[in-house]
């Protein structure tokens, strides 16, 4: 027998076996695709919720996971063109405007995601406190954006205050090491801050400024990767939109999964507190958001912020970078 007919053979085999069981007699490659990701659960919730309750692998969709500390990290290895998706926070609205890249699956709003952290015993319980004061971050993430909003929200410009950029476990050690007085970090960074430093007090987070300052996170690929295989993509949607909708129905079930698998440094009491730090909706939900336009305005008052930071001319809108339209196809 030729590996053509029996091929062909098994098709047919699996097609009948599907519509005996009433599933749909589609036949299909498996896909592989190499995902980078940032290991926060307001990102990497649905992925790893998907793989754990076999989401994705329905779909045939196979994941190489690359695993990333920054947000930085990430995007500038798909302009190097080392992955085909990635996953991350509010630091796609600094890739998507190059040109070239598409956004098409939005994970959640973080709404109290990043969190501004003081110490008193260095002179800092304020925001007035923190003018001409270092404050450690990590700069081009959700948490810079944060802390320019919160600033400017409580009569300080960025130039009030130093920033001192490095990557954010870094950014948390010299907090906790009394090398500066303050830090906006991201959850569950806040974990390490509340048992190493027991006497530093939460200013704010980002909670106080939403929804005028929401900031969303998702998916991105190579726009000409997406156009070329749109059916894959479909394919990752509707994993996702399996995995996002059983952790709105089960949230503590989630929470306490994604703890002893894959944030064991955590408590159950910590995702929690991280899950409730993110605003989620459910995949019909969402729909609305996408097609009313909210997503959209979303991505590019972030891609505002960071086109302050780095000039780039001409820069692609959301309204362009932002494609809804297979999502509405596919929820």
């Amino acid at each position: 027998m030729s590996r053509r007919t029996s091929r062909r053979l098994f098709l047919i085999g699996s097609a009948l076996g599907a519509a005996a069981l009433g599933t749909p007699a589609i036949a299909r490659e498996r896909a592989r695709l190499r995902l980078g990701y940032l290991h926060v659960v307001a990102v990497d919730g649905q992925i790893l919720t998907g793989l754990d309750r076999g989401s994705f692998d329905r779909e045939g969709i196979d994941f190489d996971l690359v695993e990333f500390n920054t947000g930085f990290e990430v995007v500038e290895a798909m302009a190097a063109g080392k992955l085909d998706v990635l996953s991350a926070g509010g630091v796609i609205s600094s890739l998507l405007p190059r040109g070239g890249y598409t956004a098409f699956l939005v994970n959640d709003i973080e709404i109290a995601t990043a969190q501004l952290w003081v110490r008193p015993d260095k002179g800092v319980t304020t925001f007035a406190d923190l003018r001409g004061k270092r404050i450690a971050t990590t700069r081009m993430t959700t948490a810079h954006i944060f802390l320019d909003r919160a600033l400017r929200a409580n009569g300080l410009a960025p130039a009030d205050v130093e920033i001192a950029n490095s990557s954010m476990s870094a950014a948390v050690n010299a907090f906790i090491a009394g090398e500066v007085p303050a830090v906006a970090l991201w959850v569950p960074f806040n974990i390490t801050v509340r048992e190493k430093a027991p006497g530093a007090v939460k200013l704010v987070d980002a909670s106080a400024y939403y929804p005028q300052s929401a900031v969303v996170g998702g998916w991105v690929a190579r726009q000409d990767y997406f156009a070329a295989n749109r059916d894959v993509f479909a394919r990752i949607i509707r994993g996702w939109a399996d995995a996002n909708d059983h952790m709105l129905r089960n949230g503590k079930a989630v929470a306490g999964a994604l703890q002893k698998k894959h944030y064991p440094q955590a408590t159950i009491a910590d995702i929690e507190e991280a899950l409730a730090a993110q605003k989620m909706f459910s995949s019909r939900e969402w729909k609305r958001l996408y097609a009313d336009g909210s997503v959209a305005r979303w991505l590019q008052q972030v891609s505002d912020f960071f086109l302050t930071e780095v000039s780039i001319a001409p820069a692609t809108p959301a309204t362009q970078y932002f494609d809804p339209s297979l999502y509405l196809a596919t929820v």
